[in-house]
């Protein structure tokens, strides 16, 4: 059976890992001549202020830091994309896993390409791993991508600078 991938869904973190996974969706995008999804996931900033009232959202600050997101984002898709594949930025609010859940659902997505840091031990037990929750509730194939990535080249024509 032939794949059919006709969307794909790339979440980015800024880091080096999720700017490689990237590189490597684009090569796989090509093959496939489908369209690009990326999501940037903003978690609320929370602080305690006082432990009787509990944890709060700071709504101001989320909106500027929302606004920033979606000029970096579409900057990082103007550096990395060359021109002829289809892209789409996405910025939310929430929980990473959650977001790049619901939109993989919202948006029809074929398949998610998504970088795993490879924390282990203690760091993993504390924060576990977005990749791992996005593999487990995904409503589509998960590709996960670790350092190095074996077989991928990351090499990429980079859209020309007028």
């Amino acid at each position: 059976m032939e794949p059919n991938i006709k969307k794909v869904l790339v979440p980015i973190d800024f880091s080096d890992y999720s700017k490689n996974s990237l590189t490597c969706a684009v090569n796989f995008v090509k093959q496939f001549n489908a369209e690009l999804t990326l999501i940037y996931v903003v978690e609320p900033v929370i602080y305690p202020p006082d432990f009787s009232m509990g944890q709060i959202a700071i709504p101001s600050v989320d909106l500027e830091i929302d606004k920033r997101a979606v000029e970096e984002l579409e900057k990082l898709a103007v550096k990395e994309i060359p021109h002829e594949i289809k892209v789409k930025t996405v910025v939310k609010t929430g929980k990473p896993f959650i977001e790049i859940i619901e939109t993989a659902s919202e948006e029809n997505v074929d398949l998610i390409i998504i970088a795993s840091h490879g924390h282990t031990g203690v760091e993993h037990i504390l924060f576990g791993s977005t990749a791992e929750k996005v593999v487990r509730k995904a409503p589509c194939p998960v590709l996960t991508l670790r350092e190095p990535v074996k077989g991928f080249d990351y090499k990429v024509e980079k859209k020309k600078e007028n």
